[in-house]
């Protein structure tokens, strides 16, 4: 009886695990190319993992933009922010949510979700 029961939590167990399991999804890094824009907010991505971030309403503008480089691994982008003054890089950890030719979501860690929608240039 106690083998049974043993057989049976062991079971149990294995499909909680399989249950709790998230199935990570893989996003197409050449959608991330291009001009992205949330409000004031606007991203470039290019495809050699480069890109660079302006506010327009902080009056900053492309020629201004602060230059970032990326990476894209299955939902996860990376993003390391160069700082204006001295050597500092700031990484960003970001999970894409959705990412299409016309959309960019995305959140992170903090529970916060970003919408971008592609600019034609």
């Amino acid at each position: 009886m106690k083998r049974i029961f043993l057989y049976f939590a062991a079971v149990f167990f294995f499909f909680l695990i399989l249950a709790s399991c998230e199935k990570e999804e893989f996003f197409d890094e050449s959608l991330l190319v291009g001009k992205w824009q949330s409000g004031t907010l606007f991203d470039r991505y290019f495809a050699n993992g480069t890109g660079y971030s302006w506010d327009e309403g902080d009056d900053v503008y492309e020629e201004e933009a602060q230059d970032f480089t990326w990476t894209l691994t299955g939902s996860e982008m990376v993003r390391n922010e160069q700082m204006e003054i001295g050597d500092v890089e700031i990484t960003k950890i970001y999970t894409i949510t959705e990412l299409t030719t016309e959309v960019l979501r995305y959140r992170d860690d903090f529970g916060r979700s970003f919408t971008f929608n592609k600019v034609d240039d």
